[in-house]
Formats: structure tokens, C-alpha cells, sequence
């Protein structure tokens, strides 16, 4: 039964499921087409026809918005999948094999993570280019050491519990052991990373995207549009207020989720 503790989640998914109902509304339905100009509408305020105004090119910011929401899912969605994945692999190896192979896999990962994350991903970019791909597949490499650390942690812990070492003297495989015995058990501190990690992808790349290193123009991205809202802050203000106001909740709503995942999960409290 959820209880007071559980507020945090509340509010978490709360926020997380308006953005994904959001996100799939914008697969079917989209109110303007998200780059048809309209120069004499040019930054028109909030009002019925334009619940979010219209930008500097006369075009309809809620459009934009909705559209960049898929943008938003899809680089959280991929780079949470690449760091997890790779990730928990090189933590599962790492914390179940142990000797030297633990060693050699958690120094990389230290030599990574010493590495500020921006400054990897800025040079993976700059090396392979400018787009939404190249910066997602930054983002996940970034995040692997923060899994493979976790998974590591947690098969060490789960190696050493009786029903696992029954289950090696009943002649079951590696495999069988890592994947049926252990991997389940260390599915719930993962999943609050994966939920953190989102909100740090996102993020990410809206800070990418503001500085002309994500989303090219003219597709819409949250932080591109901050960029060019810049300029116009005073003239406009809501250009500037509804990307800022949607990272805001992704980046609270993913963060607030992660933790009430992890009050629950935690039987201490």
C-alpha cells in the first residue's frame, strides 16, 4: 500500500505519463505543421489558436513542443538502453568473474568516468558529426560506467549468497546463474539508475542542442529552441518559458520517479 513516503513516485509518474501521453499524441495528431511559416504571425502571444504562441518564423511554438517530445523520448529511451545494457554486461562480467578481468573492465570504467561525460560526448561529435544519432549514441556510452559500477556491486554481493552457490553445486551454468539468479535480484537498483540516466539524457542533450551539437534546424528540439529563443526573451517571453518549463518537468518528473522507486525498494525505510 502506497503511503506517505511514496509522494515522490506520485508525483514522478505523474509527470512522466502526462509527457508520454504528449509524446504519443504528437505520433497522430499535431495542431500546425511543426516548420510551416507564417511571417506575419511572427510572435504572437498565447490565445486559443496558439495555446504556446508562435516563435520568431511565425511558427506554432505547442507544435514544436510536441514534436520535440518524441526527440526527447527517443535519445532518453536509446542512450538509457545502450548504457544499460553495455553496462550491466561489463558489471555482470566484472562482479562474477572477479581477478583480473574485474580489474582491467573497472579501470577503463574509472579512466571513463574521470573523463568529464560532456567532453566525451562533445568529442565523439565532433569526430563523427553533428546529429540526433551521433549524440544519442555520446550519451549512452557516457552513462555505461554508472551501470557497469552498479551491476558490479550487486553481483559481488549476490555471488556470495547460499541459494547461488546451491545452485552451482546442482551443476547449473554460468549462464543460468547470472541470468536466473543473480540478474533478477539486481534489476531494482538498475532500473532506478535507467530512470535517473533518462533525465541526465534528456537533459544532455538539450544542453548539446543549444549549442548547436544535437538537433539540426529546422526540427524542433527543446534545447534548440531555447537557443533561438535567446535572442527574443524580453519581446517574447513564452518562447523562452515553454521549452524551459518541459525540460524542467522531464528532467524532475524522471529524477522524482527514480527516487520513489528507490524509497519503495529500500526496506529499511
Amino acid at each position: 500500500m502506497l503511503n506517505t513516503k511514496s509522494i515522490q513516485l506520485k508525483i514522478g509518474a505523474t509527470f512522466v505519463s502526462f509527457l508520454f501521453l504528449v509524446m504519443i499524441i504528437s505520433l497522430f495528431y499535431l495542431p500546425y505543421e511543426v516548420n510551416y511559416m507564417v511571417v506575419e504571425d511572427r510572435f504572437l502571444p498565447p490565445s486559443l489558436e496558439h495555446p504556446f504562441g508562435t516563435d520568431n518564423f511565425g511558427r506554432d511554438i505547442l507544435s514544436r513542443i510536441m514534436q520535440g517530445s518524441q526527440t526527447a523520448f527517443l535519445v532518453g529511451f536509446t542512450a538509457v538502453s545502450i548504457g544499460g545494457i553495455g553496462g550491466t554486461i561489463i558489471g555482470a562480467i566484472a562482479g562474477y568473474v572477479g581477478g583480473w578481468i574485474d580489474e582491467i573492465f573497472m579501470r577503463i570504467m574509472d579512466a571513463m568516468m574521470a573523463f568529464p561525460g560532456i567532453l566525451l560526448a562533445l568529442m565523439f561529435i565532433t569526430v563523427f558529426g553533428s546529429s540526433l544519432t551521433n549524440t544519442t549514441i555520446a550519451l549512452g556510452i557516457m552513462s555505461i560506467p554508472g551501470f557497469a559500477r552498479i551491476a558490479r556491486s550487486g553481483f559481488i554481493q549476490y555471488k556470495q549468497f547460499d541459494f547461488v552457490k546451491a545452485a552451482n553445486g546442482m551443476g547449473a551454468s554460468h549462464v543460468s546463474i547470472i541470468f536466473t539468479h543473480i540478474l533478477p535480484n539486481v534489476l531494482s537498483p538498475i532500473i532506478v539508475a535507467a530512470s535517473m540516466s533518462f533525465a541526465g539524457a534528456v537533459l544532455a542533450e538539450a544542453g548539446l542542442s543549444y549549442l548547436g551539437l544535437g538537433v539540426q534546424p529546422p526540427d524542433p528540439s527543446w534545447g534548440r529552441m531555447l537557443n533561438e529563443a535567446q535572442s527574443y526573451i524580453t519581446k517574447a517571453p513564452w518562447y523562452t518559458l515553454a521549452p524551459g518549463i518541459f525540460i524542467t518537468i522531464t528532467v524532475l518528473g524522471f529524477n522524482l520517479l527514480g527516487d520513489g522507486i528507490r524509497e519503495l525498494r529500500d526496506p529499511r525505510k
